[in-house]
C-alpha cells in the first residue's frame, strides 16, 4: 500500500490522509482496497522512512496535516515500479503498476515494466498448467465429483485470467501513445 500512496502523492500532489482515502475510494479501490486505519499506518511508515514529509497547518480552527512525497519517496516509487513483482497476488500488483505507469517518463522503462508483468503472468500460468495436469490425472471418487468439478473450474479461471494477463500486458507496449499528450 505504501507504494500506491507514493504514486498518488506523485500524480496529484500533497494530500491529507482524508483526501488520500477519498482518492482510494474513487479509483484505486478498483484494484486495491484499504481502510482509513491502514492508510494512516502506511503514511506514518512512509513518514518514518523519510519518503513523505508532513506540513501542519490550521484550517477553520482545526489542525491539518498535509503529506507530500520527498526525493527519497520518488526514488523508492521508481524502484518499486521497475522491480520484478514479488507479491503473491499478481493481479493487484500488476494493476497497481499499470495505474501509475504514466508517471514513468521513459518509454523504454515503461516497456520493461510491462514485459516484466507479462513474463510473471506466463510463469504463473506455467505453474498452474502443471497443477492442472496433476489434478486432471487424479482419480476422484464419485461422491466428490461435484466438489472436484468446481474446484477444477476455479483452477481453470486462474489459467484463463493469467493467459489474458499475459496477452494484455504483452500487447500493451505497442498500444501505448508514443508522444506526450498536450492539454
Amino acid at each position: 500500500m505504501s507504494f500506491v500512496v507514493l504514486g498518488l502523492l506523485m500524480i496529484v500532489g500533497p494530500q491529507t490522509v482524508y483526501t488520500l482515502n477519498k482518492l482510494f475510494q474513487e479509483g484505486v479501490s478498483l484494484f486495491y482496497s484499504a481502510s482509513l486505519g491502514s492508510l494512516r499506518s502506511a503514511v506514518t511508515r512512509l513518514l518514518d522512512e523519510g519518503h513523505v514529509a508532513c506540513e501542519e497547518s490550521t484550517s477553520n480552527g482545526r489542525a491539518k496535516k498535509t503529506y507530500s512525497i520527498t526525493p527519497s519517496g520518488r526514488a523508492a516509487f521508481q524502484s518499486w515500479m521497475t522491480a520484478p513483482i514479488t507479491e503473491r497476488d499478481l493481479q493487484t500488483a500488476a494493476l497497481a503498476r499499470l495505474y501509475f505507469l504514466g508517471a514513468i517518463e521513459d518509454s523504454s522503462t515503461r516497456r520493461g515494466i510491462l514485459t516484466g508483468i507479462a513474463m510473471r503472468a506466463a510463469a504463473d500460468h506455467a505453474r498452474l498448467t502443471q497443477l492442472a495436469t496433476l489434478v486432471d490425472a487424479t482419480y476422484i471418487p464419485e461422491e466428490y465429483a461435484d466438489l472436484a468439478f468446481y474446484q477444477r473450474q476455479t483452477l481453470e479461471f486462474g489459467l484463463r485470467t493469467l493467459s489474458f494477463g499475459h496477452e494484455f500486458f504483452s500487447a500493451l507496449p505497442d498500444a501505448a501513445p508514443t508522444t506526450p499528450r498536450t492539454p
